[in-house]
């Protein structure tokens, strides 16, 4: 799959605003993806290092129009965590020397909900 055919849209809600200060992004993605292809996408995309991927199976809802009864489509969304510290690591090599890496991550999502 695609990267562009896996996340569908972002989930815009109360709750998933206010998670969005602890580097946790919702999205609707397509039923058919697993974990690994949801945190590919969304590393191509968007230009973030993934840290952990959620998911959850939305059923669909009972719709009533008049006496018509009829069922919303279920879809699957994805709650996914992201590095939010993107500073400088280092290690020691063989020798003992240090060396310093810097991330070339970017920090938050910015094309969530449209900024």
């Amino acid at each position: 799959m695609v990267a562009e055919d896996i996340i569908i849209a972002p989930v815009v809600t109360e709750k998933s605003s206010t998670e969005i200060q602890d580097g946790k992004y919702t999205f609707k993605v397509n039923k058919k993806a697993t974990k690994i292809d949801i945190k590919r996408a969304v590393e191509k995309l968007f230009n973030v290092k993934v840290v952990n991927v959620n998911t959850v199976t939305v059923k669909g809802k009972e719709k009533r129009v008049g006496r018509n009864v009829g069922k919303t489509s279920d879809w699957k969304k994805a709650i996914v965590t992201i590095d939010t510290n993107a500073g400088e690591q280092s290690y020691l090599t063989k020798g003992g020397k240090e060396v310093k890496v810097s991330k070339k991550y970017n920090d938050s999502i910015d094309e969530f909900m449209g900024a």
